[in-house]
This record gives C-alpha cells, structure tokens and sequence, in this order.
C-alpha cells in the first residue's frame, strides 16, 4: 500500500506528519492481563506451552527490560493511550469496577487509537479496556471504529459479568452479549477484523483478560451472576495451577491463529506484531525470580514478557537490553508508520526502533509509583522508597548486577539515594493532576 504526502500542507492539519513514500505496515498488537516476566516458555516457564509466541520470539526481538508503566491494570493502559506517564492524566490506579464506574480516560487525551486513524489506518480493539465503564468513555469514542469487549478489570471468562455482578460485553458502546468463552472471542474478533480490512492498512489491538482471574479455562464452568459481587460469590474450586496454565496456552493458541490468518492472506512479512503483558504476575503467576508482583514497583511488578516481530524491518532472533515501557508504545508505532510527533505533543515515551533493531540509546531516567511506593530507575541504579505510618523504607538496587534486587546499597552510596530521591520529588511534582481515581 503506497502514501504520498506534501509535507507541508500536512503539518498544519495533522499531529504528526508523514515523510517520503513508503508501504506503511499492519500492526497488531496484544497485551496479556497479569502475566509476569516468568510466565512464557520463551521467558523461563517450564510448565507452561507457548510454542507461537516463543516463535515470535525467536524469528523476531526478544526484550529482557521491557517494562508496563503500572503495577496495575488500568495506569498501564493509559499511558499506553497516551504515550505519556499515566498520571498525567490522572489515571494513577485501578479504576474500579465497586468505586469508579462515573470515569475514565478523559476525551480531551490524544490516544494512539486516535493517532493510527489520523494516519490512515482501520482500528479495531478486541477484550479488555479498563480505561472507562460509562458509554462516554468506550474505545469507539477515544480513537477506535471498531471495539468488541469487557471495560472493566475482569469478567466471567463465560457469563461476562464483572467481580460486582455487572452484565459486561460490548458491542461498540452498547451491551451486547456474544456466547463463548472471552479469549476465543478476542481472538474472533481480530481474525474476523484482519479478513474484512485486508486490503486496507490496519491496528488491531487485541487486548486478552487472561490469566487474570477468575480462573477459568474452556472447560470451567461460569458462575458469577448478576446483581452478586465477588464477595458473594462462591470460591472456585479448581487446580489453580493447572487452569492458569491452560488460560496462558489457549491465549498463545490465539496467536498462532492469528498469525497463521496472516500467512493465509500473504500479509505476514508486512505485519508488525508486539506482544507484552499489562504489569507483574498475580499469585499464580510467576515473575521469573524478580522480586515482587502486581501492586509493587520492584521488578517483578513491572519488568515483562516484550516481543517485536516484523519480518521485513526487524532483525531476527535479535535479543535488546534497551529498558523500554509501555508509553514508548504509541511514537514508536507512529514512527512505524512513517509519521513524526508533532511538537505540540509532549509525551514522556520515546522511539524505541533503533534499540530494537540493536543500537544503545541511553534513556532519561524512568519512574514507576503504586500506592505508597515510588521507585527511579536512572541506567542501572533503580531507587524504591516506601512511606508507610510516616515510616519511610529507601531501597537502592544496583539492577546491572542484582536484577533480583536482592542487595539494598542505600548506606553504601547515600549521595546517589540523595541524587535519585531529588529526581522522584521533581518527577512527582511534575505528573501530578487532580485525579478521580487515586492509588
């Protein structure tokens, strides 16, 4: 598919703005839902099958320092909407299913949806949003033409209630059921996308609930029902172990369809696929030895599975040590795609193509806050400061030499404490908005 563009005439219409004459790419990007570092074959899982993404890791460019923005769901996705720190748009925790349904992202916020139409592109996202429950605030609205979903944390893989016993899936911005099991129909609804927009360039997103609980494979019965909260509900009584590893496998079975559907129609070589997950693992999962899981900031509560691969443009069986976080997400897919940011638009994430296709970039230093802990990450230095009860905890990792964060150096270097502690007070200052949803 060739473009031309005059560039200055798109200058003044668009955010960003195309350059020379190319084929722009497909891009199909998936996230998985509470799946730590630990939790591919491909990343050190040995109990868990995931032969089509841990080919996509080996044909394409694993990442060992890729990280989500949030310890938790819904601050990942904004700021994978709007390439910037989430708390920038006040999106710094869960907004939750009990206490948040009157909010979301706000309209005013440039999404990268809104950013691939603007380009050209057919859009489509398929499963989780977690980024709004009123109509206002649905995918369809901040960027998207198409949408098929659940907008809240989690819903029953087969009834689609959600954990406060309300009816969740959507068609577009209306309630609509659709019988099935939830990662099959994402996966559905991204191979049914890629057949009707072939011939178009095309974003998919396919965003899975799984694992996230409740754990539930094909074979597990519903058993949320309406009007009931999950406090109401009764425990499920299952193999956690066995069931979560199913969720993961049939998840990775999706994508082999998906990619195979690409194969089919002669669109692989051209299509760029990333594949990572939403923040650390839940107790069932694993974080591959880090240290923590989802609601923390150290490692194991943001460090990631990360997978480009893209044929044609990116190297293979490349391996980047680049750290890389969600936000990087939307300037690098509009640098993909032949575009440039604008300079009215200051995002916090960066073009990551270079690191993947091999070159060191070094990185302004990167932040991560949940709840009362706040953690700095400047080259290998990363400092976690936790103020409980006016007890305050300061913890200082060398990650260059103990990625466990194992070896707290706080007493051993006070003036790097000193220099980091600076750079997260300047950080917070900087990020802060008047936010419905607090951590």
């Amino acid at each position: 598919m060739k473009f031309k563009t005059r560039i200055g005439l798109c200058s003044l219409l668009l955010p960003w703005v195309a350059f020379g004459e190319t084929e722009k790419p497909n891009i199909i990007f998936i996230m998985a839902d509470d799946l730590g570092y630990g939790g591919l074959s491909c990343y050190g899982s040995e109990t868990i099958k995931t032969p089509n993404l841990d080919k996509l890791a080996s044909t394409g460019v694993k990442c060992t320092d890729f990280h989500s923005n949030g310890a938790v769901c819904s601050p990942t996705r904004a700021a994978l909407m709007t390439g910037r720190y989430q708390q920038r748009s006040g999106i710094g925790g869960v907004i939750t299913a009990k206490s948040h349904r009157h909010t979301g992202l706000s309209l005013k916020e440039w999404t990268l949806g809104e950013a691939m139409k603007e380009f050209g592109y057919e859009t489509a996202l398929f499963g989780k949003w977690h980024l709004g429950y009123p109509a206002e605030f649905n995918p369809i609205h901040q960027g998207f033409d198409e949408f098929e979903g659940f907008v809240s944390g989690n819903v029953d893989y087969h009834r689609h209630i959600d954990q406060e016993g309300h009816f969740d899936w959507w068609k577009r911005d209306k309630k609509e059921d659709e019988p099935g099991y939830i990662t099959d129909l994402i996966t559905e609804g991204g191979l049914s996308f890629i057949d009707r927009k072939k011939e178009k360039s095309f974003f998919l997103v396919l965003h899975h609930g799984a694992p996230h609980y409740p754990l539930q494979d094909r074979e597990t019965p519903g058993f949320r029902v309406i009007g009931k909260s999950n406090r109401e509900q009764p425990k499920q009584k299952v193999d956690r172990k066995a069931v979560y590893s199913k969720m993961v496998e049939i998840m990775d079975e999706g994508v082999g369809r998906i990619v195979s559907k690409l194969e089919e129609l002669d669109l692989r070589k051209n299509t760029l696929i990333v594949f990572c997950s939403d923040n650390g693992p839940a107790p069932d999962g694993s974080s591959g030895g880090l240290r923590g899981r989802k609601g923390q900031v150290f490692e194991g509560g943001h460090r990631v599975p990360g997978i480009f691969n893209w044929p044609s443009r990116l190297p293979k069986g490349e391996v980047c040590q680049t750290p890389i976080l969600t936000m990087d997400l939307l300037p690098t897919f509009v640098s993909m795609a032949g575009g440039k940011i604008g300079p009215q638009r200051k995002l916090d994430g960066i073009d990551v193509t270079r690191a993947l296709k091999g070159a060191v970039i070094t990185r302004k230093p990167l932040f991560w806050k949940h709840g009362a802990s706040l953690a700095v990450r400047d080259g290998d230095w990363k400092l976690v400061v936790t103020v409980r009860k006016k007890k305050k905890q300061t913890l200082l990792f060398n990650l260059g030499k103990d990625r466990n964060e194992a070896n707290n150096l706080s007493t051993k270097h006070p003036e790097i404490v000193g220099r980091l502690t600076l750079l997260v007070e300047q950080w917070v200052k900087d990020v802060t908005v008047d936010s419905p949803v607090s951590q």
